[in-house]
């Protein structure tokens, strides 16, 4: 597995994630493992005591974990979310509007390729787990909620 692709500025969690079975098995536990298909929603009681959810994406067109990020960020999380296995450098940005924050592709990203692909659309048209402001909402501030 390539290097961690970071867009965080706290201290990365340093235990390793357990699968989710495990982890709610183990209340000394901060790092937790989605497999795709898992119900990540059994995860939200324990939420305050989890500092890293890593998700799996066994293959790049299995998009379930977008959801899970998702749900993960309106659950109120805040830690860490970190993409791993089949992650493309054209999804990052897709995956970073879900709430994705950190990524451990199995095939290392060029920088210069994730620069330009992250570059590429200054505009969204659409609200997200980030914090971008939809055009709509930039070109007429008066329709907040759209």
């Amino acid at each position: 597995m390539s290097d961690t692709l970071r867009f965080r500025e706290d201290v990365a969690a340093d235990e390793p994630a357990v699968s989710l079975d495990a982890f709610l098995d183990q209340p000394e536990a901060d790092s937790v493992r989605i497999e795709a298909g898992e119900d990540v929603t059994v995860l939200f009681p324990h939420l305050a005591r989890v500092r890293l959810v890593e998700v799996d994406f066994p293959r790049f067109r299995d998009g379930r974990g977008f959801s899970t990020a998702r749900m993960l960020r309106e659950a109120g999380y805040t830690g860490e979310i970190k993409a791993t296995g089949d992650v493309l450098v054209d999804l990052v940005w897709f995956m970073r509007r879900c709430g994705f924050d950190s990524f451990a592709p199995d095939v290392a990203i060029d920088p210069a390729v994730l620069e330009a692909s992250l570059q590429r659309y200054p505009h969204v048209y659409q609200n997200s787990g980030d914090s971008a402001v939809p055009i709509w909402a930039l070109r007429h501030p008066e329709l907040k909620n759209g």
